[in-house]
């Protein structure tokens, strides 16, 4: 995946120009945001000499990603400077970062801005846009931009952005593993990548609090006359369980194993608002148009959307007489 000799020219430029780098991701931070902006990060502070370079979430890493080097550093709160350059991984548009409303300056040209993301819904917001949408995830971008720049990756960097890689493609099994996912993986091997370490935090470790949350998503599944697999989560449910909203991460892909399933979606409702998590397996269905009814997008075969609201369930009842065959349905 070689980037375009232009765009690493302009990176180079934006960096070594900038008075401080402030590296950025999405709210909700998942393997993929975590690991490249910790990949980045301590590859860009091995580079720059002179400007400082800050991480930067509005919301904490979750738990399953605290074993990765440098989580602690990430800011939730960062004060912005004149001269500042700011990085955006893996945000494919301004109000994913939770700063459009409060820091619109971000966004509007006041600074200068480096996008790096690999979903196609990207609105390339930034001064200077990487966007790969072939790329199964944004760390698999941050390595090829590193070897494009000749950027050294040590073993800390590899873990983090291998930990990216193994998230996005479900530990390899999604169907966006492609052949250059596998080079990227053995390249980050090579650097020192500590695999099992992160086989055991992400794939293998689960809180008692994540498992009652899971069983509540599980029994809650119903079955759809499209083919969909659809289940909900309530306030109450991640309060009876005890889990944080970042542990719902990863349950979307056993409702997605229910077999002759056209696609699966969990409904989770938090802070307000209800989000919506969708997945398929199929190649002729794409939930990324059907997330983008409700101003959502992502990938053909993994979207989301938020919308403001709460969830309200509804109730459909059947009664079937045996002896002449009438039907009588009521919805409550």
């Amino acid at each position: 995946m070689p980037i375009r000799k232009q765009e690493a020219d302009d990176i180079l430029k934006l960096l070594n120009t900038a008075k401080r780098v402030v590296c950025i991701t999405h709210r909700n931070p998942d393997g993929d945001a975590i690991g490249s902006l910790l990949g980045l990060g301590s590859i860009l502070e091995k580079i720059l000499e002179k400007q400082e370079v800050v991480f930067h979430c509005m919301d904490a890493a979750p738990d399953t990603f605290k074993f990765l080097p440098g989580v602690l550093r990430i800011q939730k709160s960062v004060q912005y400077e004149e001269g500042d350059t700011f990085v955006f991984l893996d945000a494919a548009e301004p109000k994913l970062t939770g700063l459009d409303l409060e820091h619109p300056q971000l966004f509007n040209g006041t600074y200068k801005s480096i996008v790096i993301d690999h979903h196609p819904t990207n609105s390339k917001f930034g001064n200077v846009n990487i966007i790969e949408a072939k790329a199964a995830s944004t760390c698999e971008i941050v390595v090829a931009l590193a070897d494009q720049l000749g950027w050294a990756i040590d073993s800390d960097t590899a873990t983090c952005l291998l930990t990216g890689v193994y998230t996005d493609t479900g530990g390899l099994l999604h169907s966006n593993t492609t052949a250059t996912v596998y080079k990227t993986v053995a390249r980050l091997l090579r650097s020192g990548a500590r695999q099992q370490e992160i086989v055991q935090a992400v794939f293998r470790t689960a809180q008692l609090s994540t498992l009652k949350l899971w069983g509540r998503v599980l029994e809650k599944i119903t079955l759809t006359e499209e083919g969909g697999a659809i289940t909900a989560v309530t306030e109450g449910d991640f309060r009876a369980s005890g889990a944080h909203y970042s542990q719902l991460t990863g349950a979307i892909d056993y409702v997605n194993a229910v077999p002759g399933m056209c696609f699966s979606m969990i409904l989770s409702e938090r802070e307000g608002k209800v989000k919506g998590s969708l997945r398929t397996l199929r190649d002729d269905i794409d939930v990324s148009a059907m997330a983008g009814k409700f101003s959502g997008g992502g990938h053909k075969k993994a979207a989301g959307f938020s919308l403001h609201g709460k969830l309200q369930p509804e109730v459909r009842w059947k009664v079937v007489e045996s002896n002449d065959d009438k039907q009588l349905t009521t919805n409550n």
